[in-house]
């Protein structure tokens, strides 16, 4: 049975190893560096993307020693899986290198963190995602629609699965569309609006998918969001709060993240509209009356997301920074409730749409 590519990727990092060992060398990893001073703002592509800074981490060094065994144990835990073709969650993986050094009270892991740390730096190393790893996070999102796919053999309806809609996995890689009926993507930060706007079958209505996740979108979400919007051709609509959260959340979908900046090509949406809340929706729509005053964390990550280079030199965006900086506080999108029921469905949405009432 011949080798995928993963396996190979594996075992090559494994032999590179022993190579060194029997050199007589210091057996060694070297890991790109993941650090803001390492990430660039690539703006032909309009996506963050990692730098080529390395740092090096050795076996005998008492300082690398332990994060270096941990990488190894979870790139023996991925091969094991790729090799027998099944899944972990991260938390099973935990687990599973979990473990006392024989002869020591030293734990190879202390907390999840650590072995999950472990799988991204193989990620960066072997240039494999987490999900071509094998290894899963937990399912955290809705989506519906007149889509059909395909799903271990099972073949999906999105559009009669009832109340809940169909729950996103976390590796969406190996879905296969059968069909696709649908003119754009509504993605939503919060699952409470999702539901209205299943429930009001926005979907049905305005021939579109809606999706949600609860807050930051899971890497499953985004690549779902993603291939909709390459293969199929799909615009993306983002919905969030009018809060420095909020944005961000679109920013990530959009431009990618410091964290996940060495896979930005397979999770970001450089095309992706931004619907609302806006600053001028508060004004348009009198919901000053929903404003929740600034806490002083709220304050200063608007401060520091001014910063980012594809916010500080839009004009549009800027505008916006400036809006909520002056109202001192932020709105939620369920303050759009305070219309009406269905206002969210019924006006809101489609108007925007209609008039093009966005920022890209």
């Amino acid at each position: 049975m011949k080798k995928n590519t993963s396996a190979q990727k594996l075992e090559k990092m494994g032999k590179d190893l022993v190579k060194e060992i029997e050199q007589n060398k210091n057996p060694s990893l070297e890991i790109p560096v993941r650090s803001l001073s390492n990430t660039i703002f690539d703006k032909k592509q309009n996506i963050l993307t990692l730098g080529n800074n390395t740092s090096k981490r050795h076996f005998f060094n008492i300082s690398h020693i332990k994060k270096f065994v941990q990488t190894i144990e979870a790139a023996a835990t991925a091969k094991e899986l790729v090799e027998v073709q099944k899944h972990l969650s991260l938390r099973e993986v935990y687990y599973r290198i979990k473990r006392t050094l024989p002869g020591t009270n030293i734990d190879l892991v202390d907390q999840q963190e650590d072995s999950n740390k472990a799988i991204e730096d193989l990620e960066l190393i072997t240039s494999l995602s987490r999900e071509q790893l094998h290894i899963n996070a937990n399912k955290m999102g809705s989506v519906a629609g007149n889509v059909v796919v395909k799903d271990k053999g099972d073949l999906v309806n999105w559009a009669k699965l009832g109340s809940g809609g169909w729950s996103i996995p976390s590796n969406v890689e190996e879905i296969e569309f059968k069909s696709v009926d649908a003119e754009f993507v509504i993605y939503m930060e919060k699952a409470a609006e999702w539901e209205r706007l299943h429930e009001d079958k926005v979907w049905k209505r305005l021939n579109c998918i809606i999706m949600s996740s609860q807050g930051q979108s899971t890497r499953g979400v985004r690549r779902l969001l993603q291939r909709l919007n390459v293969e199929h051709k799909l615009p993306v609509y983002v919905l969030t709060d009018f809060d420095p959260w909020g944005f961000y959340i679109y920013s990530v979908l959009k431009f990618g993240s410091i964290s996940l900046a060495h896979i930005s090509d397979r999770l970001t949406i450089p095309n992706a509209r931004f619907l609302g809340l806006t600053g001028d929706d508060i004004e348009n729509f009198d919901l000053k009356k929903h404003i929740i005053k600034f806490k002083e964390v709220d304050a200063k990550r608007l401060k520091d997301m001014g910063k980012y280079d594809w916010f500080k030199d839009h004009k549009e965006w800027k505008r916006q920074f400036q809006l909520m900086k002056q109202i001192n506080g932020k709105v939620e999108l369920a303050a759009l409730s305070s219309k009406g029921i269905s206002f969210i469905s019924d006006e809101y949405i489609p108007e925007k749409i209609k008039k093009k009432d966005w920022i890209i």
